[in-house]
């Protein structure tokens, strides 16, 4: 078993301001039917509300603290904005208590500053990525992630995301520069089953050890084979390497596939 060191960490109670409840749903929609399977139980958690918009322009803020937060990978920054302004954002690396941080066309390339991608410099590191000017950030969120700015042509910019996928991305979104905090969170591992419980990650059950009418890989006398060219899902779909993207407005965007 291996833990996270929290070296990072300067305060352990969270701003009550920007606190949310969540509820858990057990992989269960609001018919109460299972359509996630593995989820469940796991400790309370109480949600962190996190600015991914960053539209506090040409104010500069202060980070009072890094923080843990149970509900992503990376840790958290508490900033304090000049004009009294408490927020929640995702702690690039490096980042430490009294740094400065701003948003906006103007502000420098430093790590934590968040730029519309037509003011930051070719091949810079950024994450906390825009897809829509406005809408907050979406991709390269967790932790130890950033992407790459690899080209920019008229309204459109070229992203390589962590998956080594080639994306258009349009100019006017916003970015973070700098990588996402935590990135010894690859390294971790969890040693025993019930640290999976109290994260709310349910068993998971192999298919050949199931009967035929729960798994098409079940059924058979004592330990059997899958018995089919290619694994399946429970549900009968090929699994393992079969592509399942399928989406004509957006698929456009990408310029190089991920390998």
């Amino acid at each position: 078993m291996s833990v996270s060191s929290f070296d990072e960490i300067t305060r352990t109670k969270p701003e009550r301001s920007l606190l949310a409840p969540l509820k858990s749903k057990s992989g269960r929609n609001n018919r109460g039917v299972v359509t996630v399977r593995h989820r469940g139980g796991g400790h309370k958690r109480r949600y962190r509300i996190i600015d991914f918009r960053r539209d506090n322009w040409g104010v500069a803020g202060r980070i009072d603290s890094i923080e843990y937060d149970p509900n992503r990978s990376a840790r958290i920054a508490l900033v304090l904005y000049e004009n009294g302004d408490r927020r929640y954002i995702l702690a690039p690396a490096g980042i430490q208590v009294g740094d400065t941080v701003s948003s906006g066309p103007d502000a420098d390339i430093r790590p934590g500053n968040a730029l519309p991608i037509r003011y930051i410099p070719l091949g810079t590191l950024i994450h906390n990525i825009e897809l829509y000017p406005g809408r907050g950030g979406q991709l390269v969120r967790s932790a130890g992630n950033a992407a790459q700015l690899v080209a920019k042509e008229g309204n459109m910019s070229q992203v390589r995301l962590p998956s080594g996928e080639v994306r258009y991305i349009d100019i006017n979104c916003l970015a973070t520069i700098g990588q996402v905090s935590n990135a010894d969170h690859a390294n971790i591992s969890l040693g025993k089953a019930g640290r999976k419980r109290w994260m709310g990650i349910r068993p998971s059950v192999r298919g050949v050890a199931m009967d035929p009418s729960s798994h098409p890989h079940g059924g058979g006398e004592g330990r059997s084979p899958i018995g089919m060219p290619g694994p399946k899902t429970p549900w009968g779909k090929p699994a393992l390497g079969k592509k399942t993207r399928r989406n004509k407005r957006t698929s456009k965007n990408i310029v190089r596939r991920s390998k």
